[in-house]
């Protein structure tokens, strides 16, 4: 009767978790997938409680409370500019929970297992320690880069690939000393190898491609997970990390076709550096003021406006929305325009967005509007760079060669607002600033929102 019940309600919030992903794809039923995972996620827990082989229950509920009060309290404190980092120190949580319990079944192997048994197990915990070490130091690399403690710029070592070849090599050879008992040490090596492995795989990655990581790395976390449901007999937590890690590697696809990346380098961490002397750029970026942007603005008919990562970081989406319920209301055609990767999380704009109660019909992907722009009056860009970047058609040596980028430079008028001259988060210097039909509104892009309104008719 037990076993009956706890199967049948990790089958209910294996159905919940299933429903949550595949609702995260419109942004209207977020909200209600959100909520399917929260649930799915509550009864996961709930009957793993009432498992026969789990005890000391006072302590469990004492770190479900001390997990839920300092959760309640990342997510109150953590704004919208830091949650690509949040996101990538969750998933180094999942990665030395995995190695922790790998460790923990080495130590106390289960009761009753023989011949291949034993065998299956053993490689069952090398694998969870080797993914979990792997997305542990990953993750707190990722963290680094996002949160800008660690230099964006890709770490490219002589003999890199060769140097991930031979370390995944030598944790290959550990294993089989490991199932063949020669001793915890293997495991322990095995362990610090993927450590190393992991840190050094995202720190060959440059800035500009740290969106497809995260997603990376939520793969990694999946699978990670997976390993170590075989390690406890937990048929949940196996269907759970494979759905995350299958979802994970996806989206990182996804999100290489629209880089132009090859998936197998992301893998990898081999890309992201340039390839030669980087396109001399012609002319000079030219500043505007408020009253100059806003004449423009009364007299276009079609408006695109591009966020980035600085619309987030100045917390300017509700003056925006303001600025396209104005503008729209002056009978203007206003639409977004959303790279695939802008931000530094996949979906960070579209988030914002619909924080912001901006209409869902006007934004649009980079693939649905990128034809329209020549037709387009007025491109206003808000706190993007590297994602409107034409270095990426026109500079074969560039870091970012190959990029499908948003064509805003083909408007007749393009207006960026930015707080300085400085390159993008890549470090790539962008030529759209120094074009004819480019002037630079330069400061806060609250600030300057802010003033644009009071200066429209």
């Amino acid at each position: 009767m037990e076993n009956g019940f706890i199967t049948a309600v990790y089958v209910t919030a294996s159905i919940l978790f299933i429903l949550s992903l595949g609702g995260m794809s419109n942004q209207e039923s977020a909200k209600r997938s959100v909520w399917y995972g929260i649930v799915g996620m509550g009864l996961a827990v709930f009957a793993t409680l009432f498992a026969s082989s789990v005890g000391n229950y006072w302590l469990i509920v004492l770190m479900l409370g001390i997990g839920s009060a300092v959760g309640v309290r990342v997510a109150q404190k953590v704004e919208m500019t830091e949650m690509p980092q949040l996101v990538a120190a969750l998933h180094s949580f999942v990665g030395l929970a995995a190695v922790f319990i790998g460790l923990n079944s080495a130590i106390t192997p289960p009761e009753g297992l023989v011949g291949a048994e034993i065998t299956i197990h053993e490689w069952e915990i090398i694998l969870g320690v080797f993914i979990g070490a792997i997305t542990f130091t990953g993750s707190i690399i990722a963290y680094g880069k996002l949160a800008g403690s660690i230099d964006g710029k890709p770490l490219t070592l002589p003999f890199r690939h060769g140097l991930n070849a031979g370390g995944i090599i030598l944790c290959l050879i550990l294993g089989f000393m490991f199932a063949s008992h020669v001793g915890m040490w293997t495991l322990i090596l095995i362990m610090l190898i993927a450590f190393a492995i992991g840190a050094h795989l995202v720190m060959a990655i440059g800035g500009a491609d740290m969106p497809v990581v995260v997603s990376m790395l939520n793969s990694y976390s999946g699978w990670a997970a997976a390993a170590t449901g075989f390690l406890l007999g937990n048929d949940l937590l196996i269907v759970t990390g494979a759905l995350v890690g299958s979802s994970g590697a996806i989206l990182s696809y996804i999100m290489c076709r629209a880089m132009n990346r090859n998936f197998v380098s992301v893998i990898l961490g081999g890309f992201g550096g340039s390839t030669g002397p980087a396109m001399e750029i012609e002319g000079e970026m030219v500043s505007i003021e408020a009253d100059a942007v806003a004449a423009a603005l009364d007299a276009a008919d079609s408006i695109v406006i591009v966020p980035g990562y600085g619309m987030a970081v100045a917390q300017a989406q509700s003056s925006i929305s303001e600025l396209t319920r104005r503008l729209r209301g002056a009978g203007k055609n206003v639409r977004f325009a959303i790279h695939p990767v802008a931000g530094r999380l996949p979906g960070h704009m579209n988030v914002l967005l619909a924080e912001a109660k901006v209409p869902y019909d006007i934004v649009l992907e980079m693939d649905e509007i990128n034809d329209d722009l020549p037709e387009t009056d007025v491109v206003m860009v808000v706190g993007s760079n590297d994602i409107v970047n034409p270095a990426a058609q026109e500079d074969p040596n560039s870091p970012i060669a190959g990029m499908p980028v948003l064509e805003v430079w083909k408007a007749k008028q393009v207006f960026v607002s930015k707080r300085g001259a400085g390159t993008g988060y890549s470090g790539v210097e962008n030529p759209l600033f120094f074009k004819e039909n480019t002037r630079m509104f330069y400061g806060d892009a609250k600030a300057s929102v802010d003033a644009l309104l009071q200066k429209l008719n």
